[in-house]
């Protein structure tokens, strides 16, 4: 129980870092929501799926908020917070406990996880901004979600092959 904690730990602080890197990595700002489009979410997936929903909660959350805070987007850090956070916490309950490789379920919560991310910022900033500005962001935060399959997916495959070999 102590090592497995330990474990949990120690990769929810990387896989944090990894998020903030892969999200400070690319940075195309929308003016019309002061907002940004980023490949961050590839790396929240890895964390969910491989590692499961407290470190994809964990990383997803920090991780982009961290981003945000060290980018011209801080004020989207507590908003990030949350919606990132429960990206990652969705995908890493939906893909389920242990080393099991299910790709069929990976995929769904890929899907869940990243389409909440997107509906999300939709909701924050039709607040803030209104739907008209809300709705500009909305193929980015598309583009987000597929990267976060198309990176999140494969690596996670091989990342849990690895896991399994060395058991």
């Amino acid at each position: 129980m102590l090592r497995r904690r330990s474990i949990q730990i120690a990769a929810s602080g990387v896989m944090a870092a990894f998020v903030c890197v892969g999200t400070l990595l690319i940075q195309i700002p929308n003016p019309p929501t002061k907002g940004y489009i980023n490949i961050g979410d590839g790396m929240i997936m890895v964390s969910a799926l491989t590692f499961g929903m407290w470190v994809g909660a964990f990383a997803g959350g920090v991780g982009a908020a961290l981003a945000d805070l060290l980018s011209p987007f801080a004020f989207y850090a507590p908003y990030t917070l949350i919606i990132k956070g429960i990206e990652g916490l969705l995908a890493g309950w939906i893909s389920g406990k242990g080393s099991a490789i299910s790709a069929p379920r990976m995929i769904i919560a890929w899907i869940i996880g990243a389409g909440e991310m997107v509906i999300g910022y939709f909701v924050v900033q039709t607040v803030l901004f209104g739907v008209g500005a809300a709705l500009t962001e909305v193929p980015g935060n598309l583009f987000q979600l597929a990267v976060g399959g198309i990176v999140g997916i494969p690596v996670t495959l091989v990342l849990k092959r690895q896991i399994l070999a060395e058991k």
